[in-house]
This record gives C-alpha cells, structure tokens and sequence, in this order.
C-alpha cells in the first residue's frame, strides 16, 4: 500500500466548553422595553438567533471535517451577533441575557478561527477577515449597548456615515497628502539613503560616520522637526515631504549597507575568481542578496512617511489633507470624521505596505531567507 493511502486524516482538536455560556442566556432577562424585562421566549428575532447557535452546536459532530465544522458554527457565530444588532435597532436596552449570548458566540468564533488557522486551501485566508469583521461588530454593539458618547468612541456606523457624507473632503486630503506629499517625499527618502549607502559602501570610512548618525536621527521626535520643516520650507507640500526624508533617509540607508554586507564571504570569492569588479559583483551578487534588505527598509518607511505626513499637517498646511482634516475636526468636536480621517490613513498605510509585500515575494521569491518561510 503506498504512502499517500495510508496517510490519516488529521485530527480535529476537542471544543472547549467555554462557548456553552451562550445556552445561560435563556435565563436571564435579554433586554428591557419599556421598563418590562424581556426573556428569550418573547424575541422571535433572539429565539431563532438561538436556536441556531444551539443547532450548529449539535451539528458540528456529524461535520466531516475541519472547514465543514468551522462553516457549521460560524452559522452559529453570525447569529450570536445578529440577535444583538436586531435588538438594538429597536431600540431595546440589552441586559445580561443578552451579553451572555454575545460572549457565547465570541467563543465560538475562537473556536472556528483555531479550525480555519489549521485547515488548507482558501479556507485559511478567511481567518483575517472574520477577526477583522468581528472586531467591527463588538465594537458597534458594545458602544450602542453601553452607550458610550460618541465624542468618546463612536460606533462603526456613525464612522461610515460620516465617510460617506464626506468622501468629497476625504477625497481632496488623500491627494494632498499621500499623492502630493507623502509619495515625493518617500521617493526622495528612499532614493538618497540608497544612493548614499552605496557612496558609504564605496568608501567605507562614510558609513563609520552615518551610522551613529542614524541612530542620533532615529531618537529625533517628528512633532519636533516638523514645526522647523515648516519655517524653512513653508506651509505646502515642500514641508512635509522634507519632514518625510528625515524620517526615511536613515532606516533606507541602515537597511542597504546591512544587506550589502549579507553576501557570504565564499561568494564574494567566486566572483573575484572570475575577475570581477566591484560593480560587477556589487550589481550581480551583492544587491540581489541585499533585496530582502532593500524591501524591509520600503515596507518601514512606508508607514513612517504617512505618518510623517500627517504630523507634520498639524503645524501648518493648506486648507486641505489628513492632519489638517483631524486636528480641525477635533476642535469641532466631529469624531466620526476623526476617525473616517483615520479609516483612510490606515487603509492607505496597509495598501502600500501589502503592496511592496507582495512585490517582494514576486521578486525574492528565490532568495534562501524567502524560500524558509
């Protein structure tokens, strides 16, 4: 009998009982209206949400599988998180029942991500997005169900709103601030930290000098050079992509001469063997063993020039950009746009940083320190 069929199945780990706590809910009080408790039985809404967890519970036995299982209970899951937002779109008051319910769901959601972490396929890259879209439905239910100020903490929803009543704004301070300043100043960054660590590769009593400075620069507060980009270069994009190149200039160039340097000692050997320079080895050898180098510098400066970018709005700009936008909303005491401001500052940060992610395994995908991941 060959290998492939005498290979087991792999075992699918034993449920805590932890998620049990959501079968409590029936006794206790879901929520309150008008002053009278109301229980289980009397929701349609809160006794079908039950029902299902309760089913998916019993079915996951007979589920061949570990993504079959996990796609049973998450129907358990969905409705653990649906009986709260019902309720509280008719403006019910949750009670302990209730809170009972949503624990018992946040469980078993644990339970489902263990199951997706561990299985092959797409099913594992579902993962992220549940945690992602469960965090958001705690915290619309959680803030609508404590009642939290939304001068505090608003809900998701009140953020979408105000996304979408100010996409027009929101629009203009994303080309204010990632397409003029953000992307020059990240290109002139990244371009004289490479060009530099090259010259201080060349000449090697350069990089003696430029690395303490790195780590002088590194300790440097942004708040504290930006008002000083300010003066010299005035309120415009100018300004903010200087504060932008102080920030990238040195992890660039730190990031270079480490990979520079990562070519073995036997390599360098073969490539002097066959009579070769230092451009000919530095552009054949030691820059393609530098890429991983190369591209964790990129990926660190591309958060750091956006929030370069924004901090330095804070202290002077055109009526327009990410900065300018929150710290002029946060006067007004508009939070939902606050937090839509910062809704586009992280996407804009996760795009490029998955962006120049996913260049790097296109292009290191050869590289020894890539093919052990």
């Amino acid at each position: 009998m060959s290998r492939a069929q005498t290979q087991t199945p792999p075992q699918i780990p034993p449920m805590a009982p932890w998620p049990l706590v959501a079968l409590l809910a029936p006794l206790f009080p879901l929520a309150m209206l008008d002053g009278q408790a109301l229980y289980l039985p009397q929701s349609p809404l809160a006794l079908t949400a039950f029902a299902l967890l309760v089913g998916s519970l019993l079915l996951r036995r007979v589920a061949g599988g570990g993504a079959s299982e996990a796609a049973l209970l998450l129907v358990g899951v969905a409705a653990g998180y649906a009986a709260p937002l019902l309720l509280l779109a008719r403006g019910l008051r949750p009670e302990i029942g209730l809170w009972l319910f949503l624990v018992g769901a946040t469980l078993l959601l644990g339970r489902v991500l263990r199951l997706l972490a561990e299985a092959t396929g797409p099913a594992r890259h579902a993962c992220p997005a549940l945690f992602g879209l469960a965090i958001l439905l705690l915290w619309e239910i959680l803030t609508r169900g404590f009642q939290v100020p939304a001068i505090l903490l608003p809900p998701p929803s009140a953020i979408a709103a105000a996304f979408a009543a100010n996409a027009a704004d929101l629009w203009d301070d994303f080309g204010q601030t990632v397409l003029t300043s953000v992307l020059r100043g990240y290109l002139l960054g990244c371009g004289a930290g490479f060009a530099v660590a090259i010259l201080a590769d060349r000449v090697p009593f350069l990089a003696r000098g430029l690395l303490p400075l790195g780590n002088l620069a590194s300790a440097i507060p942004v708040v504290g050079i930006a008002p000083i980009m300010v003066m010299w270069f005035g309120f415009d994009w100018q300004s903010k992509a200087a504060v932008i190149v102080v920030m990238t200039f040195f992890p660039m160039l730190i990031n270079t001469l480490a990979g520079l340097a990562s070519a073995e000692r036997i390599q360098l050997d073969l490539m002097r063997s066959y009579g070769a320079g230092y451009w000919r080895s530095l552009l054949l050898l030691r820059l393609p063993c530098a890429l991983p180098f190369l591209f964790n510098g990129l990926k660190i400066n591309s958060t750091l020039a956006l929030i370069g970018a924004i901090v330095a709005e804070f202290f002077g700009t055109p009526v327009v950009g990410m900065g300018f936008r929150i710290s002029t909303q946060v006067a007004r005491m508009n939070l939902d746009v606050v937090w839509a401001s910062i809704t586009v500052a992280a996407l804009t940060g996760s795009a490029l940083y998955g962006a120049l992610a996913l260049a790097e395994r296109r292009v290191t995908a050869w590289h020894p320190s890539f093919r052990k991941r």
